[in-house]
């Protein structure tokens, strides 16, 4: 048996994850992929839930699916919260469909039932293991008449609906990335289609909802390529012309094994918790197995719809760069409006506890706004902003007061280089424009050269005694933020703490 790719229509492509888990890259990426091909193509983007696992179905999960594709922009045109012509889009809500299906097949002979216990089939998969053989089922109810089948289905014993694969022959599809795939039928296993409890495994719903929801394209990760065939099966059993497949390749760790939860796949609104944009992400995914046309490594949204065809889909895995994540991102960040990115810097403030909940008070919201020319180079997520710049949301600061000195010099020295920074700040007191980054280098280098020592070692004393760390924003923004009256209150802190060594000033 075999399918030809045909040309579809203007297309139809779907997201069908089950709420088993937290979406993790991995998942996004496919969805990702299917929304750029609709997008770009003017096709539909249809969002289904596959929730016929009920046993494994965590709670929450489909909330953050929800908040996952919202947070990255990849609305559904069709599926949950919006309809659409081809509902409903849960799968646990189309059981009376899925069963009528199972019938007709059962009645043309391409599907039987299956009364073998979970005893006989464990030791039937024990004896192919022990024998080094694939496992797989041995097909020991598929010869029962079907009078035998319909008796004892009606006395009540437990049974699964399995699908009757050919014993001999070939099924074949065309790969969109791949070109032909071919499989042996003799290899294919009966897959059980309805199980003992009435509901179906995802081989009949899958293909059953991608028919009547008229999916045009299957775009799914590699994994489901040995489940292809059994499902070109079911189409040719059920008289229905398949869709067209495309099995994108397999991502990968840094260390070229294959990415996944246990092995640093990140779920999506983890992501977004650690300060990512949305545009980085979406950006970073869509590179990994596409390449746009003319190489670019940092592409708009509207970039890249324009750009995507499956035709620039590569066939080889990707990699999975955290370290190109956190480079696309931090270019990201520069690029934004800076109200954009105090807007956005918020909630990571709010995380932290510096500044109340919602709603925020306009003086928080303007002091980080005022922040964000100091850090906007400087970082490569939203989370690296409250760690840089808790001083200016504190009153007390902690810090050890060798800090204070530089090297080789003693205390007395530090002291009386504080001492002449104080009356050096002073003459910047008075209307608010006096108090200014400018103003104040130039007066702090020439202070530097009247005490004959480096600018560095100047700047590097007063550094601490303002943020209580090394390492800081700009020395000059920095006072400029934080104000004459704060700034002079730090500097009496540090000459009191160098002076009495404590370790906290406030």
């Amino acid at each position: 048996m075999k399918t030809e790719m045909v040309e579809s229509r203007r297309p139809r492509v779907r997201y069908a994850p089950s709420p088993t888990g937290f979406p993790h890259v991995g998942n996004i990426h496919t969805a990702l992929f299917n929304w750029l091909y609709a997008r770009h193509a003017d096709g539909t983007f249809l969002l289904r839930i596959e929730d016929t696992d009920q046993d494994r179905i965590v709670s929450g999960s489909l909330e953050a699916i929800y908040e996952s594709l919202r947070w990255l922009g990849l609305q559904w045109d069709e599926g949950p919260e919006v309809g659409g012509p081809f509902g409903p889009y849960f799968q646990s809500e189309r059981l009376p469909i899925y069963r009528g299906y199972a019938d007709q097949l059962i009645a043309s002979g391409h599907a039987y039932r299956c009364f073998c216990s979970q005893e006989r089939l464990a030791e039937l998969r024990a004896a192919q293991e022990a024998r080094k053989e694939p496992p797989r089922y041995d097909r020991f109810c598929r010869y029962l008449s079907p009078a035998e089948q319909e008796k004892r289905a009606r006395d009540g014993e437990p049974s699964v609906v399995r699908l009757a694969v050919p014993e001999t022959g070939e099924t074949s599809f065309h790969d969109i990335f791949r070109g032909e795939i071919t499989f042996k039928n003799e290899l294919i296993d009966d897959q059980v289609l309805i199980k003992s409890d009435g509901w179906p495994t995802y081989h009949l719903a899958n293909v059953v909802d991608d028919h009547l929801m008229e999916i045009t394209d299957v775009l799914r990760g590699d994994e489901w390529i040995s489940s292809t065939p059994k499902h070109i099966l079911l189409y040719a059993f059920l008289g229905w012309e398949p869709p067209r497949f495309g099995h994108f390749p397999i991502l990968l760790t840094m260390n070229r094994a294959k990415l996944s939860k246990r092995r640093g796949a990140p779920d999506i609104l983890d992501l977004r918790a650690k300060g990512y944009l949305p545009e980085a992400v979406v950006n970073f995914l869509a590179l990994m197995g596409w390449a746009p046309e003319d190489k670019s490594e940092v592409l708009s949204r509207d970039e890249l719809i324009r750009q995507f065809t499956l035709e620039r889909v590569g066939s080889t895995p990707a990699i999975y760069n955290p370290e190109k994540l956190d480079w696309l991102n931090g270019y990201d960040i520069r690029q934004l409006d800076p109200d954009d990115l105090a807007q956005r810097l918020v909630p990571f403030y709010q995380e932290a506890g510096l500044v109340p909940g919602q709603p925020i008070p306009p003086e928080k919201l303007a002091l980080i706004r005022r922040l964000v020319p100091l850090i906007q180079e400087r970082i490569k997520t939203l989370c690296d902003a409250p760690a840089l710049t808790d001083f200016f949301f504190r009153d007390d600061l902690v810090y050890d007061p060798a800090q204070l000195m530089a090297k080789g010099w003693t205390r007395e020295q530090t002291l009386d280089a504080l001492s002449r920074a104080r009356a050096r700040l002073l003459q910047f007191i008075g209307p608010p424009e006096r108090f200014g980054a400018e103003a104040l280098e130039v007066g702090f280098r020439a202070l530097a050269d009247e005490m004959q020592v480096k600018a560095g070692q100047l700047f590097g004393i007063l550094r601490v005694a303002l943020t209580g760390r090394t390492v800081a924003p700009p020395l000059f923004q920095t006072m400029e933020v934080l104000g004459p009256e704060k700034t002079l209150r730090r500097v009496d802190q540090a000459i009191k703490l160098l002076a009495t060594g404590a370790t906290t000033v406030g």
